[in-house]
């Protein structure tokens, strides 16, 4: 039972109270050497301090990285997705009527999963794996711009 349960056998072992005077063995210095920075109170740093040295924040660019104004993003369809459908021929209006397609980005049809029928498919672009299986089960790809 969870109220039963106790730590193992030797396993916690009360904190040293330090600074109580020499008899109690932590008294004088209290376990932090002689005088220095880290002897004084109040002495804690920052734990991203780093010795005086330029902090790797600040030495990171200003503002975030580049956006690549003439990036192409498509919308991805795996072959898996296209075994939802019957053997025919699908262009990209179709295949948004059939629900494979959402976005009015242009369709990518990438290799994931296997296809076993016979596809004759109309997209804008397509990995060399997806027109291989494609072309192996006996269908076509055309690609347009």
């Amino acid at each position: 039972m969870l109220h039963t349960l106790s730590p193992a056998k030797g396993s916690r072992r009360p904190r040293k109270r330090v600074g109580r005077g020499n008899s109690s063995n932590g008294g004088t210095t209290a376990g932090r050497g002689t005088k220095g920075q880290k002897a004084r109170a109040g002495s804690a740093r920052k734990h991203v301090f780093e010795g005086g040295q330029t902090p790797l924040l600040m030495r990171q660019p200003k503002l975030g990285g580049f956006t690549n104004p003439n990036r192409k993003e498509y919308e991805v369809i795996n072959l898996a997705d296209l075994d939802k459908l019957s053997a025919g021929s699908y262009d990209v209006k179709s295949l948004r009527e059939n629900q494979l397609i959402r976005t009015k980005k242009p369709v990518k049809l990438l290799g994931q999963g296997e296809v076993k029928k016979k596809f004759k498919l109309t997209v804008n672009g397509a990995s060399k794996t997806a027109r291989a299986a494609v072309e192996s089960a006996g269908g076509s790809i055309t690609i347009i711009k």
